[in-house]
């Protein structure tokens, strides 16, 4: 795919507003290694190459390990993630796709074990803020560099 227009100089203002929206998700109190492992979950699903080797760049730096990023897809057959973290991931799951599903109750319960309320609500804007970025990199033809 080659890139259709820079989207961040044609409008600027709504660069500035989805890295304000970063920067809150970012400071929400998700752990950071997580917050990268939804960042790149929720590119895999929607196809989101840019984000996909963006993120997993990020992972690496921060020190995670390189086999959590390789079975990130396949992560409920993998031994390496927490309960915690796989309730985060399958909330992840479910919210990028959530017109074939919605949320179940089952779900959300599973999820609240480990978070708290406003920690529920965090996930939430991670999981939708990473997923404009993937719906605005896509659309616009952004690629992973070379």
């Amino acid at each position: 795919m080659n890139a259709r227009f820079n989207y961040a100089k044609v409008y600027p203002q709504v660069f500035e507003r989805m890295i304000e929206m970063e920067n809150f998700a970012k400071s929400s109190g998700i752990e950071i290694k997580l917050y990268e492992l939804i960042k790149i979950r929720a590119s895999q699903i929607n196809g989101c190459a840019f984000c996909i080797n963006m993120h997993t760049v990020d992972a690496r730096k921060l020190g995670e390990e390189e086999r959590r990023i390789y079975l990130l897809n396949a992560w409920r057959e993998a031994p390496y993630y927490t309960e915690k973290e796989r309730a985060a991931l399958e909330l992840t799951e479910f919210v990028t796709k959530i017109s074939e599903h919605g949320v179940p109750d089952d779900l959300y319960t599973r999820v609240r074990a480990h978070f708290e309320e406003k920690e529920f609500i965090a996930l939430i804007v991670v999981i939708n803020t990473i997923n404009s970025w993937n719906r605005i990199a896509i659309s616009t033809g952004m690629t992973a560099p070379n």
